[in-house]
């Protein structure tokens, strides 16, 4: 086996399959555990319904699965401020995966030097698709055919979730944050986002106005001034995190906000805060079967308040 893959940072060659794999950014490791093998070093989540370890439902059930949990699990570092660099080193790694993360030129020479590193192969930091990071991960691996078949899984249990809300398909859909305690902004995530990415696997479409607010940015998300809200107008679907009792009632009493037609009509699908659900618009090929399903149902009863 020897594997080379571009990357942000140049190209990185893998001279045989790797057997001892640390994990960087959001959801790598997930990859990996679908492709049976267990990392030994995971990042702790940051996000959703986390276990005593740090982990999602969806990763910790597949440590389970592969025997790796209690004593067994791999080591688990927190990289909320930070790349751990100390402690991907302490776990021997013979590969460090970074596929869906924002790792810098100077993070990656530092990793480097710790074992052959993958960083992010998208165009811009954070931006690799679930497909993505499941392609580059089972190359790295030497396990083409395997990851292969691991897409095609997730790609039907997607297409049974859509098949099952046939009002779904075709409307267009913009993945959005809006902080309610300041409601002058409104931070959408771009085109080149794995979420909004996501959300067109769920046959929804990118709006005009989503595609030319991502036009020449590289960042995942852009912050836009409400005051610029009727841009939207060509939205049939916004998706948005926040608290399902009370969110979209504050976005309506909004004079700027309110502008927005999917907003009015209600067509906006409010995705409870650090949720298993919210957790999962960042898909990975664990969280896809996992969610898929009820992620579909909460866009369908958005959809159907379009006419």
């Amino acid at each position: 086996m020897k594997s080379p893959i571009d990357h942000a940072w140049g190209q990185t060659t893998i001279e045989k399959a790797p057997s001892r794999i640390a994990n960087s950014g959001w959801s790598g490791e997930d990859a990996v555990l679908a492709l049976g093998v267990v990392p030994v070093g995971i990042p702790k989540g940051n996000y959703g319904q986390l276990d005593s370890n740090g982990l999602l439902p969806w990763t910790a059930a597949a440590l389970d699965k592969l025997g790796a949990s209690g004593d067994r699990l791999p080591k688990i570092y927190d990289e909320t401020d930070s790349i751990n660099a100390e402690a991907i080193a302490d776990t021997e790694p013979d590969l460090i995966l970074g596929v869906s993360s924002g790792i810098t030129k100077e993070q990656y020479e530092t990793l480097s030097k710790i074992a052959p590193t993958i960083p992010y192969t998208s165009k811009i930091a954070w931006g690799a698709s679930w497909r993505d990071v499941m392609t580059v991960t089972a190359k790295a691996m030497g396990r083409t055919a395997q990851g292969s078949s691991v897409i095609a899984d997730c790609e039907k249990a997607i297409a049974a979730a859509v098949d099952a809300h046939a009002g779904l398909r075709g409307k267009s859909a913009a993945m959005m944050y809006i902080d309610p305690k300041k409601l002058s902004t409104i931070s959408l995530y771009t085109a080149a986002d794995s979420r909004s990415a996501y959300l067109t696997d769920l046959g929804l479409t990118v709006p005009a106005s989503v595609a030319q607010q991502s036009q020449g940015t590289d960042s995942f998300y852009k912050e836009i001034s409400a005051e610029n809200a009727a841009v939207f107008d060509d939205v049939d679907i916004i998706v948005v995190y926040g608290d399902t009792a009370s969110l979209l009632k504050n976005l309506q009493a909004d004079p700027l906000l309110s502008k927005i037609p999917a907003i009015s009509r209600g067509s906006v699908a409010v995705i409870q805060d650090n949720s298993d659900l919210a957790a999962s618009l960042s898909p990975s090929v664990l969280s896809i079967p996992a969610q898929v399903g009820a992620l579909v149902t909460e866009l369908a009863k958005a959809a159907d308040k379009v006419g």
